[in-house]
């Protein structure tokens, strides 16, 4: 399990970047706008769709811009947290744009990946598994848990396989004409997703059956 430093909300995904000074600075320059950190949780699935529309439409250089929209749409993923905790401007209703938007914007591009692979239903499983992964981890959290954000396919790890998919693509139809680069990222990710379930799952009944 990924463990939280100490004094950290538990139920906040640990990610290394929030300590990067220049990261601290736009967040901090975030704060300062009207920009709301909703409003940057809402944003993740405009960058998203976008990607996702890329990747589908026009093949297969859109693999690049959906690239770009990923990339995008994690940084905004981590400036909302920054901008509502570090920012002190969190809001009563800030847990669900922090959890709704996620699940959509991880749905869009999967599905559109599924697409692009010419395996729309990989991509469909996909986007199941991974609602199913952050169901399994809020569900740990409703059980009086601290969430757990253990892969191996968790959202930064299914990103990170769909953005390498998505740059290797364009590359590699050009110099071989051949196209395994999203049929298999797609393939894993679903595949991996299930076993996340499984781990999770797995963990809170260990944590349960151990419980004074």
């Amino acid at each position: 399990m990924e463990q939280q430093p100490p004094g950290m909300d538990a139920s906040r995904r640990p990610i290394k970047a929030r300590g990067n000074a220049v990261i601290q600075r736009i967040a901090a320059a975030l704060a300062r706008t009207p920009l709301t950190p909703n409003a940057i949780s809402v944003l993740s699935i405009v960058f998203a769709a976008a990607g996702a529309a890329a990747l589908w439409w026009i093949p297969p250089w859109g693999a690049w811009l959906c690239a770009l929209g990923i990339q995008l749409r994690l940084l905004c993923n981590l400036f909302d947290g920054m901008v509502a905790v570090e920012g002190g401007k969190s809001t009563p209703a800030g847990a669900l744009y922090n959890e709704v938007p996620d699940r959509v914007a991880d749905s869009v591009l999967l599905v559109a990946l599924g697409h692009a692979a010419g395996l729309p239903w990989a991509g469909w499983l996909a986007a199941l598994f991974a609602a199913a992964t952050a169901y399994v981890r809020t569900l740990g959290g409703a059980l009086g848990q601290a969430q757990d954000f253990r892969g191996p396919m968790a959202k930064q790890h299914r990103m990170a396989v769909m953005t390498a998919a998505c740059v290797l693509a364009p590359a590699e139809a050009l110099a071989t004409g051949t196209g395994y680069a999203l049929p298999v990222a797609v393939l894993a990710i679903a595949a991996g997703a299930l076993l996340t379930c499984y781990t999770r799952l797995r963990a809170i009944a260990a944590r349960l059956e151990h419980a004074p």
